[in-house]
Order: structure tokens, then sequence, then C-alpha cells
């Protein structure tokens, strides 16, 4: 079985896109780009939520939620690789960042939307991204 990152590799060389094991600088544009179109991407929920509010098959609505979901992952993945970024450690790095979230008591701090908050013994994952990619400029 391939690895996604893998994957994403040959599907960013099958494409022609930038596909760089170090970090490589691209424009501005590049990044105004990839909000516009992941902006796109996002807004798809709208006609999963249509889907709900119609009662639609929970099989179709979890298939849509599926397939929105994994293409917006997808899409950040390869644009990590055009960019150099080694998402997989990066990756890493931001769960161990999560992972310290916890309140004093240890129990999860949650807003009234269901986002986990930081609590007072968060380490924000950006010193130990950087420390991973240094090496790759």
């Amino acid at each position: 079985m391939n690895n996604f990152f893998e994957d994403i590799k040959k599907f960013n060389d099958m494409y022609s896109l930038p596909n760089s094991e170090r970090l490589n600088w691209l424009s501005s544009e590049r990044l105004k780009n990839f909000k516009s179109i992941l902006s796109e991407e996002v807004e798809e929920v709208d006609e999963i939520v249509e889907m709900m509010d119609q009662n639609a098959d929970k099989l179709e609505v979890y298939t849509a939620i599926s397939d929105w979901l994994g293409d917006m992952i997808v899409y950040c993945a390869s644009e990590a690789r055009r960019w150099g970024i080694p998402m997989n450690e990066v990756l890493d790095k931001i769960m161990e960042s999560n992972f310290s979230k916890l309140g004093s008591d240890g129990k999860v701090i949650m807003d009234e939307r269901g986002k986990v908050l930081k609590g007072p013994n968060f380490m924000p994952p950006e010193p130990m991204i950087k420390d991973s990619i240094k090496n790759l400029l």
C-alpha cells in the first residue's frame, strides 16, 4: 500500500506541479490563488448541508462529506509539496502541540462550537516546526 504523501508526490509529478524535496520559495500570488481555490472547496459544504436539510440518504451524505474532506486534504498536501514542506513531520509537530492544550485539571477546554481551546500548558507548534524544517532551506 502506498503512503499518502508518496501518492501526493506522484500526483504532483503526473500533473507537472512543483514537487520539491526542499523548501521552495513561491510567490505571494501562489498563496492568493491557493486561498481562492481552497475557499471554493470549503464552500462546497453548502451542498452537503442542503442534502442534509432535505433529509438525503445518510450514506449519500457520509459519502459527500468524505469526498469533501478528502479533496481538501489532498489539495492542502499537494500545495505543501509545491512549497517543499514535509507535511508528515509538520503534522506530527502540530499534533504534539494539540496534545498540550488540556486545562490545568487535565480536561479538555472547548468553546460552544466544539473547538478545542488552548490550556495553560499549551506549547505552540511553530518553534517545533521551525526546528524541523530549518535544514531544508
